[in-house]
């Protein structure tokens, strides 16, 4: 009985250790896998976003102190000063401004020049109103280019921050 009941792996054991050629040309399917390209989990602007919620953790705006924030784009530039606890905007200066536009005269995009006369206009117009410090919130863009230039200028026509 014992030897009847394991004649199934004297069966089925030629089955299982056949030895076969390999296949002389494999198929292009069998070696090569299908390229998945995947996306970024977070993209650029949100990158953008969360470092500008960092600085915002510490960067309020008070009446003593408003907040000048820039928020920068490929064709604008947009300036304001806030004052966070009465939510109120002091003062601005935006490239998409009419006056504003004719006054800089450019075509692809707000360049160093433009960012500079921005940073003067916002500072002559916080000037007039008796506002002489300000905390600067760059907007989570780095402080380079076109944003150290509108900042470096507000800086010499007499902001302090």
């Amino acid at each position: 009985m014992l030897v009847s009941s394991l004649s199934f792996l004297h069966s089925s054991s030629s089955s299982l250790f056949s030895i076969s050629a390999p296949n002389p040309k494999p198929s292009l399917s069998d070696s090569f896998l299908p390229f998945v390209v995947e996306a970024k989990e977070r993209t650029r602007s949100e990158d953008r976003t969360a470092r500008h919620a960092r600085i915002r953790k510490k960067v309020e705006g008070t009446p003593e102190r408003p907040r000048l924030s820039v928020f920068r784009s490929n064709k604008h530039l947009s300036v304001q000063v806030i004052d966070d606890t009465n939510m109120h905007t002091l003062a601005s200066v935006s490239t998409m401004q009419k006056t504003r536009s004719e006054e800089f005269n450019y075509s692809s995009g707000p360049t160093l020049g433009v960012a500079k006369k921005m940073g003067e206009i916002i500072a002559k117009s916080c000037l007039e109103k008796g506002i002489t410090k300000v905390a600067f919130d760059r907007g989570g863009y780095p402080y380079h280019g076109r944003v150290q230039a509108l900042a470096d200028a507000a800086r010499e026509h007499g902001l302090d921050f």
